[in-house]
């Protein structure tokens, strides 16, 4: 007994101490490092179990695996990017946003593309009519990604129009999320196969491993037609986005025309290849010059090496002079943003936000609000926006830069999901954009931090535990 006794000790030592040593070599951040070496050293029997547990950076090692299964990115390719001309407009654009465009490109890989248009169009009622119309007209491709395809009305219309363009002997291309699509029956990969459409899942679950599985999600929304047109945005497609459904939510989607609808196919073509594990298909090339806005994509997710999308967000905030005006359906920010807009405010920078008074998640909401005091203190102006449910990812900054697409400012869009965004160069589609929001703002409710103080009790303990599980969320 007393040699059994003693052999388990050295096992529970050593299994420490390589934990200890992993969390040493693996961890960016000191202070995690530092924290997974105490648990170790104080609880020696527990840490290492709790470190295979909660420790390990599964996702964003799943992710890598995955991304390698597409196979080496080819030279020609990498040669198209490095080749590309680096356009800015030769216009009275402020130096600062030089900066800011030169940072996107080393930290994105992609080209900033000129000589873009690009149209506004709010809710589904304006946004899908204008979708169905261009697979309507289309010629030669269509191709479409999606977070969430519900089968309902709208959906039904979809599936119907894609299915016609299918058999007029268009190039159709449907990817769906795994997850995403769970939520309408009948499924709308089921659906959309059964009526001859190509279509892919992207990452189907799973029994093993679940939570992994749930978590690696393409939040793309994407429908590039022809290589001449292009829609992205914050909708999904269903009758959520349209006036008198259940659980109405109102959004902002943007259709491009120009040189960076290629850069959009791309990345469509990209994910179809992942997920039909087939070649990938011939590039599209730009298309002709169509309007006066700068236009630029990037993706980012957990299969990247740094992340993209704070890079640019804190980017924005560090270059921005005057203001920088943000609406997003979910706010919680890391600890790297909440420092940058505390440097912007300190700077004098207006920032502001607009979140939903009532959000779809609440934990995220909960989390988000524990924190809304520390930036209101230092003068951040953040405002509840009433129902119905804003789905709207916009960013704003000083008078020409705008930033849209998939990502909100939240732990699951800047760490765990495939997002998609397009930066956008453009001083009347900036204060077109500002309009709306301060049109919006004027229907807010200003949050204090009184308001936030004289909550009951239970609610702030309930906020702070939430806000301390603010990485899982």
């Amino acid at each position: 007994m007393e040699f059994t006794a003693w052999l388990w000790l050295v096992v529970v030592e050593l299994a420490a101490a390589g934990v200890a040593l992993h969390a040493l070599l693996h961890k960016r951040d000191p202070r995690t490092a530092w924290g997974w070496i105490a648990v170790c050293l104080i609880v020696p029997a527990l840490g290492p179990a709790l470190y295979f547990l909660l420790g390990i950076d599964r996702i964003r090692t799943k992710a890598r695996k995955l991304e390698a299964r597409r196979g080496p990115r080819s030279p020609a390719r990498h040669r198209a990017f490095e080749e590309a001309p680096f356009f800015f407009p030769q216009g009275p654009l402020p130096p600062r946003l030089m900066d800011l465009a030169r940072l996107s490109r080393s930290a994105t890989g992609r080209p900033l593309t000129a000589a873009n248009a690009v149209d506004v169009l709010h809710d589904g009622e304006a946004a899908f009519p204008e979708m169905l119309a261009a697979i309507e007209a289309a010629r030669h491709s269509v191709f479409l990604t999606t977070f969430i395809f519900e089968t309902n009305g709208i959906g039904r219309e979809f599936v119907a129009v894609l299915a016609r363009a299918k058999t007029r002997g268009v190039d159709v291309r449907v990817v769906v999320d795994g997850i995403g699509e769970l939520g309408s029956l009948p499924w709308a990969v089921s659906l959309l196969r059964k009526n001859g459409v190509p279509a892919e899942r992207f990452l189907p679950p799973r029994l093993y491993p679940l939570t992994i599985g749930w978590n690696l999600r393409t939040h793309h929304k994407l429908l590039v037609v022809d290589g001449t047109v292009g829609f992205t945005g914050g909708m999904n497609i269903g009758d959520s986005y349209l006036g008198g459904a259940d659980g109405r939510m109102t959004d902002l989607h943007f259709r491009l025309r120009g040189p960076v609808v290629a850069q959009m196919a791309e990345v469509f073509l990209w994910d179809w290849s992942f997920v039909s594990h087939t070649p990938l298909p011939p590039l599209p090339p730009p298309s002709a010059a169509a309007g006066g806005t700068y236009c630029r994509t990037f993706t980012d997710g957990p299969n990247e090496d740094e992340d993209i999308l704070v890079q640019v967000l804190i980017g924005v905030l560090n270059t921005a002079r005057e203001r920088v005006w943000v609406m997003t359906p979910y706010f919680l920010p890391p600890a790297e943003l909440v420092s940058a807009i505390v440097l912007a405010l300190h700077r004098g920078v207006d920032v502001q936000f607009v979140i939903p008074e009532r959000a779809d998640v609440p934990v995220v909401a909960w989390a988000g609000r524990h924190m809304l005091g520390a930036l209101i203190e230092r003068g951040a102006r953040i405002s509840y926006r009433p129902r119905p449910f804003a789905h709207t990812k916009l960013c704003l900054a000083d008078d020409h830069y705008v930033l849209i697409g998939s990502g909100n400012w939240d732990p699951r869009s800047l760490r765990l999901n495939f997002e998609f965004q397009v930066e956008l160069i453009d001083k009347e589609l900036n204060r077109g954009l500002a309009v709306h929001f301060a049109q919006v703002r004027r229907s807010c409710r200003v949050i204090t931090t009184d308001e936030l103080a004289r909550r009951p009790l239970p609610e702030r303990i309930r906020d702070a535990v939430c806000w301390l599980f603010s990485p899982y969320l």
